[in-house]
């Protein structure tokens, strides 16, 4: 197939995927049919839409903004100064910081993790993702510490995202292990990155999904100890540039709010193993909430009173110890 000669033509074969046209339609907070007239020359964008196209689809952008320049070549000599160059710096509002002090001196104390740290992944969501490419933010927190002292797996327990991904984290939490990017950014204490998730020979998010294709993950630290990690995965390759790393390890700081003193473990006990995949770990996992009421009758047979809790905590270290001794298949 030719190349495109002009930026209608790339266009055109970008959104011929309906999924595709949908998802730009929405980040521009437009119709589609609005893109299929700009497709087919019925209908010439206004400036400030070629250059939210331009952020919508940053993977095309070089390509595109050089044949938009041969349709409009002021608007290409304006961009070629800077008009669609990452920003230096993003921040978090100084306002929502307030609103997440507030809210963590008033909830009780079993709702602030669950409530601070829905209310924090949705702001970091709106923040990393404003034009919705498609992302999901992940918390993980250090399993309870093992007989040995040491922590040995982490475990994906809130969740949001915007399309592919589902709004709200629904499937059951799995382990993560050294072998994924949340596993050893909580393992090293620093932030990893890995940009190109499919060329392999390096860490992956935990798993690859089908629609994973860079990464990034920053450890919940605070006075050199650490009660998870933050990961977040994108759609589009090369996404997490050094101002959205940034943001990032300034949500993760501020998460150490969500945290109760006793989830923090210093860096010297954490010592992971290597978790399987998720489509070895779904069989284990299926059965969590038959293990938990199976435990609980037993108990309760034997004339001991064992709380919801406290029976989940032992299905979860059981469920530990048998997939980190099945043998590494790799991803």
């Amino acid at each position: 197939m030719d190349s495109p000669q002009t930026w209608r033509e790339l266009l055109g074969l970008i959104i011929k995927d309906s999924y595709e046209r949908q998802r730009v339609a929405s980040a521009m907070s437009m119709h589609p049919l609005t893109l299929n007239r700009w497709v087919n020359n019925t209908s010439t964008p206004r400036p400030a839409n070629l250059r939210r196209l331009l952020d919508v689809l940053p993977q095309h952008s070089e390509r595109l903004l050089a044949l938009i320049g041969k349709e409009f070549p002021r608007f290409s000599s304006e961009s070629e100064q800077g008009a669609f160059r990452q920003p230096e710096a993003l921040a978090i509002p100084s306002g929502f910081f307030t609103r997440v002090m507030h809210t963590a001196a008033c909830l009780p104390k079993q709702l602030l993790f669950p409530l601070l740290g829905n209310l924090l992944l949705q702001q970091a969501l709106e923040q990393l993702d404003p034009h919705r490419l498609g992302m999901e933010i992940i918390v993980t927190r250090c399993m309870p510490a093992s007989p040995d002292g040491k922590i040995h797996s982490l475990r994906e327990v809130l969740g949001k995202g915007n399309l592919p991904w589902k709004r709200d984290f629904e499937r059951q939490g799995i382990l993560l292990g050294v072998e994924s990017l949340a596993g050893y950014a909580a393992l090293s204490g620093h932030l990893q990155v890995n940009q190109k998730l499919r060329e392999g020979g390096s860490l992956s998010a935990g798993y690859l999904g089908p629609w994973e294709q860079s990464a990034a993950a920053a450890p919940i630290m605070r006075t050199g100890e650490v009660p998870g990690s933050l990961l977040a995965i994108s759609t589009q390759p090369d996404y997490f540039v050094p101002a959205q790393c940034m943001l990032l390890e300034n949500y993760a700081e501020l998460f150490t709010v969500a945290f109760a003193a006793q989830d923090f473990y210093p860096l010297e006990c954490i010592e992971l193993g290597i978790a399987p995949s998720h489509e070895v770990q779904y069989p284990y996992l299926s059965q969590f909430w038959p293990r938990v009421a199976g435990i609980m009758r037993e108990n309760a047979k034997n004339g001991h009173s064992l709380s919801t809790l406290e029976a989940e905590q032992i299905v979860w270290r059981q469920i530990e110890e048998e997939l980190l001794q099945l043998p590494f298949r790799g991803k």
